[in-house]
């Protein structure tokens, strides 16, 4: 029996290879890309410039499918955010963030993430699975074009994407790198490097690959300024260490598009917010490299959900942190919270899913608290 196969799978060199194993020439596999996504057709009967034999190949071996949009919801502040069902009782988000001067789309990569960061909704939901290239790029593609008809509009909408829904991407590689080269390519979305960040804990063997396979900007959840704390906060840091991972780090700006790494730093009330703190982070960045390693700060205001037992920052605090390190030369920045009031601030992403992973019962099992799935719904290590 022949199967379809959804057709955002495949970056342009995937698609073809797909069509030529129709007998199809490589143009045929440029005018299918366009038209799937600059132009957000998913009717091959309506892509006028196909051979005609093309389109009766495809329609009967391919489709273009989207993903169910379960919710969405849409702030006062212009964020929006969309619920979407990847089957098997999970669920994912994606949130649209518009500014002045660009409009940013936060994806997820995973239902779910395994990397359990305390100060995270996300990982107290547990891990299911990881997502496809098609359910990757689907975000991207049902965001661009809603929002272009919901804002009559032909030109581009999303100018950013972020890597920093549900999941940890470079734990998700395989799948990962096509869709970023679908976000990329010229025939695609045609996205500038800088503008596609990749976020994550601190994959090590991963950040190596993507400097080879496909550079593009990174942000790494850093969040403390010792292995003492970060083993606590970032469970992941006990197989990368901190200097590893910074040394890491340095040498991807060989390749990376942007001049510098973005390290996300979550600020939690009395945990990793004091001056001492501050000090020891401007030393960490100042013994890697031969001029200290090129970075700048993004410190983003907790928001607090009840599994985590943890407080945001006062902002005097917030601010006081980062005027130390503006002071030493790194530059810093507090991150605006956009979207709360529909839950769709960084930190919260939680996705209003099944629980697949039957965390709950283990713990049960040892007599220990029960942590039941958030609601809240809202990027992971935010947009």
């Amino acid at each position: 029996m022949n199967t379809t196969v959804n057709l955002l799978d495949f970056d342009l060199d995937g698609l073809t290879a797909f069509c030529e194993s129709l007998g199809e020439k490589r143009f045929r596999a440029t005018q299918l890309f366009r038209w799937i996504h600059q132009r957000g057709v998913a009717d091959f009967g309506q892509m006028t410039d196909l051979a005609k034999s093309l389109r009766d190949k495809l329609a009967g071996r391919a489709t273009v499918t989207a993903l169910p949009v379960i919710t969405q919801h849409e702030s006062k502040d212009g964020t929006v955010k969309w619920l979407f069902d990847v089957g098997g009782g999970d669920a994912v988000e994606a949130v649209f963030i518009p500014e002045d001067d660009r409009g940013t789309l936060c994806v997820s990569s995973q239902a779910g993430c395994a990397v359990n960061c305390r100060f995270c909704s996300t990982g107290h939901q547990g891990f299911s699975r990881n997502l496809t290239t098609a359910e990757i790029v689907a975000q991207l593609w049902f965001a661009e074009h809603f929002l272009r008809q919901h804002l009559k509009t032909d030109e581009r909408v999303i100018s950013n994407i972020v890597m920093m829904g549900m999941g940890e991407p470079l734990q998700n590689y395989d799948r990962l790198v096509p869709a970023l080269r679908t976000m990329l390519d010229d025939h695609g979305y045609g996205l500038s490097r800088r503008r596609v960040t990749v976020s994550t804990s601190g994959v090590v063997p991963m950040i190596e690959r993507l400097a080879r396979d496909c550079p593009v900007a990174l942000a790494v959840s850093l969040h403390a300024p010792t292995d003492a704390l970060r083993d606590h906060l970032v469970p992941l840091n006990r197989k990368y260490p901190i200097d590893e991972l910074l040394r890491t780090c340095t040498a991807y700006l060989a390749s990376a598009p942007r001049d510098f790494i973005t390290f996300e730093y979550c600020m939690l009330d009395g945990v990793n917010d004091s001056p001492e703190q501050a000090q020891a982070l401007i030393a960490l960045v100042r013994r890697h490299g031969q001029d200290g390693l090129r970075c700048k700060f993004n410190l983003i205001p907790f928001n607090p959900f009840p599994q985590s037992g943890l407080t945001r920052s006062p902002m005097a605090r917030v601010m006081a942190f980062g005027k130390l390190l503006n002071e030493a030369g790194i530059v810093t920045t507090v991150r605006k919270t956009r979207g709360d009031d529909i839950d769709a601030a960084c930190g919260q992403l939680a996705g209003d899913v099944q629980d697949r992973t039957r965390v709950h019962e283990r713990i049960a099992r040892q007599r220990t608290v029960v942590l039941h799935p958030v609601s809240a719904l809202a990027p992971t290590k935010g947009a």
